[in-house]
């Protein structure tokens, strides 16, 4: 199938690159030339513009930001594509609105799409094992899952057009409040002279066990590929931890639900992105938790 991949970064460059491994003929965009440079070195053809990436294309994937960019990225594109009832899949993480304007935009213009996030991280991006959430119609959803399946290991079809959004934000609000969750149980243990391997081998095995804790654990240690082995580089970083729960309560204001951890889970990684950065994975909270804790 021809493709065109807009946004080839950490997640959409081995996306995109997955998709040319299995045969699909894959012309990506990006305004980064080393991205660009990047996807080149994995059989796709760059070009300067989304609309000249788009011209031919049956599929069109992108992976950007946030809603008002992938917004202004299909007004751009969906004039250019020629082809007839072209399929667009948005796998960027944006709120629900903008995820049902998008999918009202490509409709509009006789076209299908499904608004399908990820999670994984850039490891299951580039092991072809991501988990897509997928909103959109059943016929759409069909014909993007054989493309799904070359990039991803699980596919669930969430429902109408922004539903994959909708199960992403709220998967990360959990994930999120599990997180601080598991830090300060870890913290507690420590000051109370517990070691960090013991507790652990409880509560990976008990009612304690989540992903958190048992793949993501935010001490060095107990889990050996989790970033906190490696001062917490790379990972799922928390300033996207932090748009994900900003995104998730934007969500619950308008649904008038009160998601009191979500906010505070918010509120927390907020205060952690200013003093720490954003750049360190979402599990380095534990840090700020050690440092918001008394002394000995």
């Amino acid at each position: 199938m021809k493709i065109a991949f807009l946004g080839l970064g950490n997640m959409g460059g081995p996306m995109a690159a997955n998709l040319a491994k299995a045969g699909h003929e894959v012309t990506g965009f990006d305004p980064v030339p080393e991205a660009r440079q990047a996807a080149e070195g994995h059989g796709i053809t760059t070009v300067e513009t989304g609309p000249e990436a788009v011209a031919d294309a049956e599929a069109v994937i992108t992976m950007l930001p946030s809603g008002p960019i992938v917004l202004s990225c299909y007004e751009e594109i969906i004039p250019a594509a020629t082809g007839e009832d072209v399929l667009f899949i948005d796998s960027s993480t944006i709120d629900v609105e903008s995820a049902r304007k998008a999918a009202d935009m490509v409709r509009d213009a006789g076209h299908s799409s499904i608004d399908a996030p990820v999670s994984g991280g850039v490891v299951g991006s580039e092991a072809g094992t991501l988990t897509f959430m997928v909103g959109g119609t059943e016929q759409a959803f069909a014909r993007a899952e054989p493309l799904l399946e070359v990039m991803g290991r699980k596919i669930v079809h969430c429902g109408d057009a922004g539903n994959g959004q909708a199960a992403k934000i709220c998967n990360n609000m959990l994930l999120g409040v599990q997180m601080i969750a598991v830090s300060e149980a870890f913290v507690l243990g420590e000051k109370l002279g517990l070691d960090p391997q013991a507790f652990f081998d409880v509560a990976s095995t008990s009612s304690g066990r989540c992903w958190a804790l048992d793949t993501n654990c935010p001490v060095p240690g107990p889990v050996e590929g989790s970033p906190a082995n490696r001062d917490f580089a790379g990972g799922f970083a928390s300033g996207l931890m932090l748009k994900d729960l900003k995104l998730a309560q934007d969500a619950s204001e308008l649904a008038g639900v009160d998601t009191a951890f979500g906010r505070a889970a918010r509120d927390a990684y907020e205060r952690f992105a200013e003093i720490d950065g954003p750049k360190r994975d979402f599990s380095a909270v534990i840090t700020a938790v050690r440092d918001n804790s008394l002394n000995d």
